[in-house]
């Protein structure tokens, strides 16, 4: 009775499914490895067939290429006479197989080509049996010179059953791989039990992406198309797969074939990533998105590795182009003082500039733990950087002084600062004390040391200032502004709105309060921000700051203002939540000193371009010295009141276009 056994062995510890519920055995072998296997039965002769989680033993698959060799010389005959092979040639036939046989193993155990393994049989492979059997078809041909030069003038392997037998031997071997990945896939991932996915991008990584897909079985995803905008890739097949223009997307999402879309394109624009994401969002798809190559696991793509997309994916926000030249003559062999160095802003300059390799790079911030966490990566990510952490408060005369004093920096990046708005209408004092007092303290011993550079960190929010924040803020502007002389330190103002995950920003507020099941709270239905990334933004900072001469305030191209009620929808979408079933919004009102809608220029102030496409120069009042020290000293003899109301008019009195908002802003007339 012929016994026809399929065992599945897998390592110890390894999940093994149940296929069409056949009962399973589980044993130990003697390697420690469970085995399971099920059998059938016939009369005739065993025959074993190993197919598994382990490698194929190599032996195995020498045997089966020998025998397509074999199977592939006859053949050659069979072709070559027409099948009526002559006497004289099945005189010599069967030296001709042995001969023919026993070079094949020789170059296949020469060159390896056993030791793949199969379930991962790629281009690779077939290139490789390719040119083992091309060495040993070589050899044929020198044996047949050997026969006809030397011996007796005649060939011993007919050329054209050379020729046949090449074609017909690596056909036969690679087709054998493939047949049993395919068989592999199958098993471990049935095509039945698997969900669509559409593919963006038919180009390299969109293969890669397929590939892993196929390779992974507990994706059980099953590409059903690829999606490209180039219009000339569209209507042909990559592996089989259909590749549809991106212009049928939104009809192939309609169908209902795909339940994930996966972008498989590494430079897309961001702005086109967001249109396909919002389609994909429309239509409830699952959106997942492959990491850059640098981050694939010796250079390998898994699918463990594929993202779900952001929030940030969403708001169309291009790459930054840096003037890396100018960035590295600006920053180079310098002493650079960041301050606010623990913050979301101060943390990605310092490690940014660290990229340029400066003399020594001083990170100052009054908060302990976040500054101790930034020395340990920053010490990790640049271990040659001559790095100083100092734990000071920029308000402290003292302090200040000495650090200043015994470091002298040569270009400071001024982040630190109080910035949010409803904590700061209640504590004006310090808002007052840190956001002006301590920027006018930093600023003038830094001239008075010699600093080439002062590059002040602003806010949109000092524009027609609605806060006691954006007020100070305003304030700091125009001191700095005032102390630029020529051939002195030179004072440079960036001004920008809201970044993306920022302490404090509304990103990771609706994260965590979906996490807990929310509400999502927002003071306001038609309430909108301007919003980048945190890298963007420092990316400008450091830009704006090499290109200025003094006296500037930089603005920054924020795009388009987002309403946050359309954020906080777009959230719970990506979350994979109904909003009003699953999460609800709330809206709670505007909080003391905020605005509906944020601005980045003053109504008496316009713009000038740079040669940067993303940064302007605001052209402003300009600000005389000692009227803005005067300012600046009244304002500070008010702090030991540490009246709110007093200190929001002495603000008023030094900056007229600051109106705290008004409440009927407050009246909310619109539900989500």
């Amino acid at each position: 009775m012929l016994k026809f056994q399929f065992r599945l062995i897998v390592k110890e510890g390894t999940k093994v499914g149940n296929p069409n519920g056949i009962p399973a055995l589980n044993q130990k072998n003697e390697r420690g490895a469970a085995s399971v296997g099920f059998s059938y039965f016939s009369p005739t002769f065993p025959v074993p067939m190993v197919i598994g989680r382990q490698n194929t033993p190599r032996w195995l698959i020498l045997m089966i290429d020998t025998l397509v060799v074999a199977a592939s010389v006859i053949l050659a005959y069979l072709v070559r006479f027409n099948f009526a092979i002559p006497a004289h040639e099945l005189v010599t036939f069967p030296y001709v197989l042995g001969y023919i046989t026993g070079v094949r193993v020789i170059s296949f155990l020469l060159g390896r080509t056993y030791a793949g393994i199969i379930r991962y049989t790629s281009t690779q492979d077939a290139v490789r049996i390719a040119m083992v059997s091309l060495a040993g078809s070589l050899a044929f041909v020198g044996t047949n010179l050997v026969t006809y030069y030397g011996i007796d003038r005649f060939f011993f392997i007919p050329f054209s059953i050379i020729i046949i037998e090449f074609i017909v031997s690596i056909f036969g071997m690679t087709t054998f791989r493939l047949l049993v990945k395919i068989a592999y896939l199958e098993y471990i991932n049935p095509r039945k039990e698997r969900s669509g996915v559409i593919i963006f991008g038919a180009g390299e990584a969109g293969l890669i992406t397929k590939r892993a897909l196929d390779r992974d079985a507990g994706t059980r995803l099953r590409v059903v198309a690829f999606v490209d905008d180039d219009p000339r890739k569209a209507g042909s097949k990559l592996e089989g797969v259909d590749i549809l223009h991106a212009s049928r997307l939104e009809g192939l999402l309609q169908e209902g074939k795909a339940e994930t879309l996966i972008l498989a394109i590494q430079d897309i624009a961001a702005t086109r990533k967001a249109q396909v994401i919002d389609l994909c969002l429309k239509h409830d798809i699952r959106v997942l998105n492959i990491p850059p190559v640098v981050r694939w696991i010796n250079g390998q793509l898994s699918f463990r590795q594929l993202k779900e997309i952001n929030i940030v994916d969403l708001l169309g926000r291009d790459v930054i182009q840096m003037d890396r030249q100018r960035m590295s003559a600006e920053l180079q062999g310098k002493r650079i003082l960041i301050t606010g160095a623990s913050g979301s802003i101060g943390s990605e300059i310092a490690r940014q500039v660290a990229v340029f390799g400066p003399a020594s790079l001083l990170l100052l911030d009054q908060s302990e733990t976040p500054l101790f966490e930034l020395e340990n990566e920053m010490r990790l990510l640049f271990p040659e950087a001559d790095l100083r952490v100092v734990i000071a408060d920029i308000t402290h005369i003292q302090r200040m002084e000495q650090v200043i004093g015994d470091y002298r920096p040569q270009i400071v990046f001024h982040a630190a600062a109080y910035k949010h708005v409803p904590m700061m209408e209640a504590n004006a004092a310090e808002a007052v004390h840190t956001n002006v007092i301590g920027t006018r303290l930093l600023s003038d011993l830094c001239m008075k040391t010699g600093a080439g550079k002062f590059i002040m960190i602003s806010t949109d929010k000092a524009v027609n200032p609605s806060s006691v924040m954006g007020a100070t803020k305003r304030m700091a502007e125009m001191y700095v502004q005032a102390l630029d002389q020529p051939g002195g330190t030179r004072f440079i103002t960036t001004r920008f709105g809201n970044v993306l995950g920022s302490n404090g920003s509304v990103i990771p507020l609706f994260r965590k309060q979906i996490e807990k099941g929310g509400p999502l709270t927002i003071t306001h239905p038609e309430i909108t921000r301007y919003f980048m990334t945190i890298p963007e933004a420092c990316q400008l900072v450091l830009e704006a700051g090499a290109m200025g001469q003094g006296g500037e305030i930089f603005l920054f191209d924020m795009g388009e203002s987002v309403r946050i009620l359309d954020l906080a929808r777009k959230m719970i979408r990506l979350s994979g939540l109904e909003l009003g079933k699953d999460i609800q919004i709330v809206f709670t009102g505007l909080r003391p000193g905020e605005k509906l809608y944020e601005e980045l220029l003053a109504d008496q102030e316009n713009t000038l371009p740079t040669y940067h496409p993303k940064i302007m120069i605001a052209k402003v009042r300009p600000v005389e010295p000692d009227w803005i020290r005067e300012a600046i000293h009244r304002l500070e003899t008010t702090l030991a009141q540490a009246d709110p109301e007093v200190m929001v008019k002495a603000l008023q009195q030094f900056i007229p276009e600051f109106r705290r908002a008004s409440q009927d802003e407050n009246k909310i007339s619109d539900r989500p």
